[in-house]
């Protein structure tokens, strides 16, 4: 059981989670510990069964789940946060990622491994639904210059949510070399913050989502 990944399911919905619990369930390596039905009842459960990742909607009466993950993150900042919606604009998906979500997801994809998603952002990494991204031959943004290739090969691992020092080993390149790429590339598209360059990159069609 230790070495299966804990889950708490957050959804007010009833019929919404006893089908995303089966998903997860049916894979072995994850466990679901908890059921919430609200934000508040989310964090008092995060707090109380410390699951690895909380899979949860934005949009819950009472406290909304953007304002739930920020006060589970507070007080565990470990936590994986996958966000799991019916909701694809863009503004969310950006208050979502700059609030702390590892991924966001929409209920509505066909193609939704939910399982697969949870093991991603257990992980360490970042999973963003394919289906957010713009199509590919919208590749300069308003504030883009044209980024090299190597500068797009760093953006693609950025966003893959590899650190520096694990695209310094990908790429056989020192971690200030990374950094250096990182903070060129920040400069050229406007943006301050990773969760902002990865909605950026995801919104112009600049990387391939896995």
């Amino acid at each position: 059981m230790s070495d299966r990944i804990s889950v708490l399911l957050v959804d007010d919905h009833v019929l919404v989670r006893r089908g995303f619990r089966r998903l997860l369930e049916d894979d072995p390596g994850i466990a679901v510990v908890g059921e919430a039905t609200s934000g508040e009842e989310a964090v008092a459960l995060a707090a109380s069964l410390a699951p690895q990742v909380v899979v949860m909607d934005c949009a819950m009466p009472g406290m909304n789940g953007i304002e739930a993950m920020r006060q589970m993150l507070a007080a565990s900042p470990g936590l994986a946060v996958l966000i799991l919606s019916m909701h694809s604009e863009n503004t969310l998906v950006r208050q979502a990622l700059d609030a702390g979500a590892r991924g966001y997801i929409l209920k509505s994809a066909i193609d939704l491994d939910l399982a697969a998603a949870v093991r991603e952002v257990a992980d360490g990494g970042q999973v963003i639904d394919r289906s957010l991204a713009t199509p590919g031959d919208a590749k300069r943004g308003p504030h883009t210059r044209a980024l090299s290739p190597r500068e797009l090969e760093v953006l693609q691992l950025i966003c893959e949510g590899l650190s520096n020092r694990e695209i310094g080993v990908r790429l056989s390149v020192s971690v200030n070399t990374v950094a250096v790429h990182r903070a060129n590339i920040m400069n050229a598209l406007d943006v301050h913050k990773t969760a902002e360059l990865v909605v950026y990159a995801i919104q112009y069609g600049l990387v391939q989502l896995r």
